[in-house]
């Protein structure tokens, strides 16, 4: 298991918001040996929310050599043309860094927002997955469906690859998810706040089981773990007090699940979750501390990281 750092975009209470932070985070997270570098993606949230894109093409210049991911982007809601173009532009100022990983959203205010019926999201993510491919990909047929077309569209200049960037799917873990990634998808990403070990391990099982047909190899498919918000500290009290101020309020879930599901606390918790979503076959965790974000960092590598059991 290796780890991926998500960049701060979102306001649990504090957030500075500013260039200078969004830098310090990224160098610290290339100089203690973070495998990636994420943001994700809504349009209008319950609380203030950085645009993802922008935030990651602003720290290129100091991600040293991490992987850049999405976890996940929203081409149904930013449209699938200029989200092919913006990320083009991320992938080639990284030199081939990028890794897509694309989802319907989960929010009716993203979709009110733009004016698509809420109702059709899946069917345009899996449209959108093919309009991305034909704009990446200069030999490619064009991409005709339902609801887009890249008939007469070129899009220059493509991504650093000529395949472009890997896409992959995220999936809270339902039957038709993981049947869709095994159809669309060179990757799965599921969500941290939406799973438990015993689940993942069900669902990764599942997975591993279509992909044959698809024509794809089980034990080459990669996975990751997004959106792990944590905070670590020993007072029960703060741990507390961030979970029922700072979590529970944003995130919109039930504040025991969240508690079963979210490592805040000390770091032995996060160890023993950790550890058991490695037992599970999690290949890579996006780890999103909610405050004292580039402290948080540094105490996760050197108090969780190690104790982490294989």
């Amino acid at each position: 298991m290796d780890f991926g750092a998500h960049l701060p975009l979102m306001d649990f209470g504090g957030n500075p918001y500013s260039l200078e932070h969004l830098v310090a985070y990224t160098q610290t997270a290339a100089r203690l040996g973070f495998s990636a570098l994420s943001t994700n993606d809504h349009m209008v949230f319950s609380v203030p929310w950085l645009d993802g894109p922008t935030a990651l093409a602003a720290v290129i210049g100091h991600s040293g050599t991490m992987t850049l991911a999405t976890t996940v982007s929203l081409p149904v809601i930013r449209g699938p043309v200029p989200l092919a173009k913006t990320l083009v532009a991320i992938d080639r100022l990284s030199q081939g860094r990028l890794v897509v990983a694309v989802g319907p959203g989960s929010s009716q205010k993203d979709f009110d927002s733009v004016g698509i019926d809420f109702a059709e999201r899946w069917a345009r993510l899996d449209e959108s997955i093919g309009v991305l491919r034909a704009l990446w990909q200069a030999d490619a047929t064009p991409f005709v469906g339902r609801f887009y077309s890249t008939a007469g569209i070129s899009l220059d200049p493509h991504p650093f690859r000529k395949a472009g960037p890997a896409i992959w799917l995220g999936s809270w873990g339902s039957d038709a998810g993981l049947r869709r990634t095994a159809r669309l998808a060179d990757g799965w990403l599921a969500s941290a706040y939406n799973t438990t070990p015993a689940l993942f391990a069900e669902g990764w099982s599942q997975l591993q089981g279509l992909l044959p047909s698809q024509g794809k190899h089980p034990g080459s498919f990669p996975n990751a773990l997004a959106t792990m918000w944590f905070y670590l500290t020993d007072d029960r009290a703060e741990a507390d007090k961030v979970l029922r101020e700072r979590v529970a309020p944003t995130i919109h879930r039930p504040e025991q699940t969240l508690r079963e599901r979210l490592p805040i606390g000390p770091a032995e918790l996060f160890a023993e979750k950790l550890s058991a979503f490695a037992r599970a076959g999690v290949q890579r965790v996006f780890i999103w501390p909610v405050a004292n974000e580039v402290h948080q960092l540094e105490l996760f590598w050197q108090t969780v990281r190690p104790e982490i059991a294989p």
